[in-house]
């Protein structure tokens, strides 16, 4: 899609999503690269702007990640953030040094001078800081444009070359004016239009796909969770009966969930597409049986995937094309868009084995966020309750149970699953917490029931508030609530004799246990 967009340069920093995501809220397209990635590929991009992340180093260090001088000479506007403007600055000929005095968490910041960046933002506002080092002499050519009371240099600007600065970072919500300084810089700077509307990305990508796929057969895979199920959707939109959806039930879903997307997606259902429903429960119990290790157990599940894919594009015929439901996080923390480090692989991001038979991946999502996929899938029609059903991930509850898989620890993890979430909904909260589950521990202790001892499982419930999934918070359920959850659980699921809830934020911790 020809469409005029922001580049997001990534040093590392752990907000680098966050940056971007922020960025769309202005309604201007965004991506994530890594610093590592050629100036030239970059001015091909044509960006409207360019965004320089944070990171953990200090750029006057030897071998800290940098960029080549030239990015500041090309007269698109740059912004840097943190470690971005440090490295604007040191890069330019300015000073940066460990700070006498670290700023962390909301900063009073203090606006000097009038500048397009800080329109309709306050003369005094409070602001996310979080550095060690700092600017302590600006570069040649800028003007100090805002300064706190240990940071002399907590904004610079030259507007001759259209390079802006920000030591702190407008990006986290804890900024109060951040989404307004975003705003006016790539609307009021960058001179963005601010077109980019989900109404028109779907319309757009309709008709990308139909151009595409001409008149190919597409092999869909269909887990049920809403990035699949929007992706199934689209392409149904586009393409109609060309499309096969396999739906592998592999025996880790939640309760009941693989009855629940065959009959939306089913013969029943509303959909112009071919469904088949795939029985593979023990297959994948034999494969994943005495398997421990996250990542080992997230790549056999995904190459297993492929597998019954490949099984069932022989069965049906000729494949041209596999659709996969990708989205933007997914490839950013494969280590395929930005810097930061990979936190966990995808079974649905990087190609597939050499081996498969199909000709091209489709992945109509793989540029939206994840709240970007919910209003595209309302936009493409879809019930508001599929739209909105929680996020489940790709390996499904073989990472929702911590150490080997077995066909009783399923069994118990969906149980008490199911328990916690219709709790949570009779209590009036379903709606009101980000992303909510139970996950089975590895921990077995010793309890008492009924006057006998018994040495069982311990289950862990996981709910947290969240904005954009990159960071979280632990949701504040009443007590009553989790007592209640916890007394059914240990009633009605047996094996289990021990209930925890995680208040753990993201980060340090994942939403997800593996």
């Amino acid at each position: 899609m020809d469409q005029e967009k922001v580049i997001v340069i990534d040093f590392g920093g752990q907000y680098n999503q966050l940056v971007a995501r922020r960025v769309r809220e202005c309604n201007v397209y965004c991506e994530i690269y890594s610093y590592r990635t050629a100036l030239k590929e970059i001015v091909a991009m044509k960006p409207k702007g360019i965004i320089l992340t944070g990171g953990p180093n200090s750029c006057y260090e030897e071998g800290a990640p940098a960029y080549q001088k030239e990015l500041f000479e090309l007269g698109i506007p740059v912004l840097g953030l943190c470690y971005g403007a440090q490295i604007m600055m040191h890069i330019l000929g300015g000073k940066v040094e460990n700070a006498p005095v670290r700023e962390y968490g909301k900063t009073k910041v203090l606006i000097d001078k009038t500048s397009l960046l800080f329109s309709g933002v306050p003369e005094t506002t409070v602001c996310w800081m979080s550095h060690f080092d700092y600017i302590s002499k600006a570069a040649p050519g800028f003007l100090v444009t805002a300064h706190t009371t240990d940071c002399p240099v907590a904004a610079a600007e030259d507007t001759k070359r259209n390079l802006y600065a920000l030591q702190f970072h407008p990006e986290v919500l804890h900024t109060q004016e951040g989404t307004k300084m975003l705003n006016n810089f790539v609307r009021g700077i960058c001179g963005c239009s601010g077109g980019w509307r989900m109404d028109r990305f779907v319309e757009d990508s309709i008709q990308e796909i139909r151009k595409k796929v001409g008149k190919g057969n597409v092999l869909c895979a269909l887990s049920g969770g809403v990035d699949s199920s929007v992706a199934a959707v689209m392409m149904s939109k586009a393409i109609g009966s060309q499309l096969t959806c396999v739906f592998v039930d592999h025996g880790l879903l939640r309760k009941n969930e693989g009855d629940e997307v065959e009959e939306v997606f089913g013969s029943q259902g509303n959909y112009e597409l071919n469904f088949i429903r795939v029985n593979a429960q023990e297959r994948f119990y034999v494969k994943l049986a005495g398997v421990k290790e996250p990542e080992r157990k997230r790549k056999i599940i995904g190459e297993e995937f492929i597998r019954v894919f490949e099984e069932e594009a022989k069965k049906i015929g000729s494949v041209d094309f596999l659709v996969q439901g990708t989205i933007y996080p997914d490839v950013v923390e494969s280590g395929l868009g930005g810097e930061s480090a990979v936190i966990k692989s995808h079974h649905n991001v990087g190609g597939l084995p050499e081996c498969v038979d199909f000709k091209e991946i489709i992945e109509p999502l793989r540029s939206l966020f994840k709240d970007e996929v919910r209003t595209a899938g309302l936009e493409l029609g879809i019930p508001e309750h599929l739209v909105f059903r929680q996020p489940f991930p790709g390996p499904g509850l073989g990472v929702r149970i911590v150490g080997d898989v077995t066909a009783d620890k399923v069994r118990i993890v969906q149980d008490a699953d199911a328990i916690f979430r219709e709790e949570l909904a009779n209590a009036g909260l379903a709606q009101m917490i980000g992303q909510y589950f139970a996950a089975l521990t590895d921990m077995r202790s010793v309890g008492v029931m009924g006057d006998e001892r018994t040495y069982d499982y311990a289950v862990a419930l996981r709910a947290v508030n969240t904005v954009d999934f990159m960071t979280a918070e632990a949701a504040e359920i009443p007590f009553e609530v989790l007592q209640r959850v916890m007394g059914r659980i240990i009633n009605e699921v047996g094996g289990v004799n021990r209930v925890f809830y995680d208040l753990t934020s993201k980060p340090p911790a994942t939403i997800e246990f593996e």
